[in-house]
This record gives structure tokens, C-alpha cells and sequence, in this order.
């Protein structure tokens, strides 16, 4: 097997920046490329470039550079309240059809793709664990979610279409980390840790350096499939409270409701009572067929992972 050439978009971010020095120190390949809108100084074996992944720019660095691989994960998980729907359908959807075309005029053979648990959706009938061959449903009303769901249908449109570039497409749970700090983690900041009524809330979490290994695993041995990035386990929202030494406090969903409304019109917060939903049926991700298929057992389970990020956290 020839040294791989990979291309990983969004290479400056908390994910991408350890894929990137993941693939660097990797004896089978030979040349790194990252791209994202903050770059970053080159390194012996790492190219950086200013690139926005939406433009057209990006085939002819592929074809420059001879890559025959791509990893993307480029994406907006945490829209800024002046970034509009547009915006961010523009990044998260055009963004990947542009890295598609790219594949198809830079005849790269492999592309992995970091997809989201979120693509399943927030919906009440979803099963007690998800599988990967459940269907995507995303939710309209959350941005993330819908567009996962969007560009996972394109994705698998290209398979079909273009079967001789390999797809390797990865589901995340919550990535927690030393360092990470996002919409998630922030309702683990507060005094109080808030539920919804008659919701368990139950979190998969997975380790930072787990996905970067998956990551990076998958596309340097060319794996193929689809598979859920999760921690073994489940961690209830109370249990995370008690982890935390937090009171627990759950609220009725119309309350939350109307609290999160009259809030945003107020644009004093970002969030709507969409945000009910996201809390109350969150979708838990089976690690099963990564474990028992792609070969890899993450190395912390959902609660170990959890009880790190405190660790680190204090």
C-alpha cells in the first residue's frame, strides 16, 4: 500500500488539529494537508492553508498536492447568534458537496466524513438505542441536526453513484475532552443542573482521543461503512448532576418552554423552545457495531469519559 496524501478540512479545530497531528506522526503517511479559515504555521510534514471549504479552490490544492485522501470535518456545531440558517446550511450542506466535487476531480479513493448522532434527530419514538440502520430523521428546527441528515443523504447518493470513492461516515455522541468547551458542556456550568420532567435525559459521551484515533484508523486503512462514535453506557442527567455534586432540578416541559420563548424574543438568549426537545429526547447511540465491526473499543466508557472531563474540568 502506497503512503497515504490526506486532506483533512477544518484542521484547525478541537477535533481536526489533533487528526491532523494524529495522521502527522503516522508511518504510513507521507504528507498532510489541513485547511480551514484559521490556519495555523506550517509544520515538517503539514501543510496549513487559509481555505474556506466552501470554495472551489479546494480541487485544485487536491490535485496540487496528489491527495488521495480526504477527511472532512469541517462543520458549525456551535452557531454564533449573527450567523443566519443561510449561512450555516452554506458551510455544513455546500460545503460538502464542494469537498464531493472535489473528490470526483482529484480522483481521491477515500473519503471520511464526521457526520453527527444528531443526524437521527430529537424525536420521542426514538428507540431505546440507536443503530445505525435506524432511519436519519434530524429535526428541522435544529440547524446541526437537519443539516447532518441533509448531507448524509447526499452522501449516500455519491456511494451510489460513485462507488469507486470509499466512504467511511462516523456518527458522534458528545466529545468531551481535557479542553472541551461547547453548548453541551455549558449546562454543566451552571449552579444548578436543569432537566425536563419525566425525561431521564441519558448522554453517550465519548473521549476526544478516541475519535482521533477512529479518525485517523479509518482513513489510513481505508475503512468503509457507517458507525456510531459512543462510549459504552449511558449517563442520566441526575447521575451527571450527582457527578458534578450539583442539585438536580427538573422542570416541566411547558414552563422551559415558555421561559426559553419569552427569553429569545427578548434576545436574551439564542436559544428558542426548540431547545425542549434537544434536552428531553436525546438520541443514545449503540457502539455495538464499532466495537464487534470496525474493531476498535473506546477507552472510556460514556460515564469514565464524563468523570475525566470533571477531573480536567476542576
Amino acid at each position: 500500500m502506497s503512503p497515504a496524501r490526506v486532506l483533512v478540512t477544518g484542521g484547525s479545530g478541537f477535533i481536526g488539529s489533533q487528526v491532523v497531528a494524529r495522521l502527522a506522526e503516522d508511518p504510513d503517511v507521507e504528507r498532510v494537508v489541513s485547511i480551514d479559515v484559521r490556519p495555523m504555521d506550517d509544520e515538517p510534514l503539514v501543510a496549513h492553508h487559509a481555505l474556506d471549504v466552501r470554495d472551489v479552490a479546494l480541487t485544485e490544492l487536491v490535485l496540487d498536492e496528489k491527495i488521495d485522501r480526504i477527511v472532512h470535518l469541517a462543520a458549525v456545531v456551535t452557531p454564533r447568534p449573527d450567523q443566519t440558517r443561510e449561512f450555516l446550511h452554506s458551510v455544513d450542506v455546500e460545503g460538502t458537496a464542494n469537498v464531493l466535487a472535489a473528490c470526483r476531480a482529484g480522483r481521491v479513493s477515500h473519503l471520511t466524513v464526521a457526520s453527527s448522532g444528531a443526524a437521527y434527530g430529537y424525536h420521542s419514538d426514538n428507540p431505546e438505542w440507536i443503530d445505525e440502520h435506524d432511519e436519519l430523521r434530524g429535526n428541522v428546527e435544529f440547524a446541526y441536526s437537519d443539516h447532518k441528515r441533509i448531507v448524509e443523504g447526499m452522501l449516500a447518493t455519491h456511494r451510489s453513484v460513485h462507488p469507486q470513492i470509499a466512504q467511511l461516515v462516523l456518527r458522534p455522541g458528545t466529545i468531551l475532552g481535557a479542553s472541551v468547551s461547547n453548548q453541551i458542556t455549558r449546562l454543566f456550568d451552571l449552579p444548578v443542573v436543569l432537566g425536563i420532567a419525566g425525561s431521564p435525559t441519558p448522554f453517550v459521551f465519548i473521549w476526544d482521543t478516541d475519535v482521533v484515533e477512529i479518525v485517523a484508523r479509518g482513513s489510513v486503512e481505508r475503512r468503509t461503512g457507517i458507525f456510531n462514535l459512543a462510549g459504552s453506557g449511558a449517563v442520566p442527567l441526575r447521575d451527571i448532576a450527582d457527578e458534578l455534586g450539583k442539585r438536580y432540578l427538573a422542570v416541566p416541559a411547558v414552563i422551559v418552554r415558555t421561559a426559553l420563548s419569552v427569553l429569545h424574543r427578548l434576545h436574551l438568549t439564542q436559544y428558542g423552545s426548540e431547545q425542549v426537545d434537544f434536552l428531553r429526547y436525546r438520541p443514545v447511540l449503540s457502539n455495538r457495531r464499532l466495537i464487534e465491526e470496525f474493531g476498535y473499543t473506546p477507552s472510556k466508557t460514556s460515564l469514565e469519559a464524563f468523570r475525566s472531563y470533571v477531573e480536567h474540568r476542576d
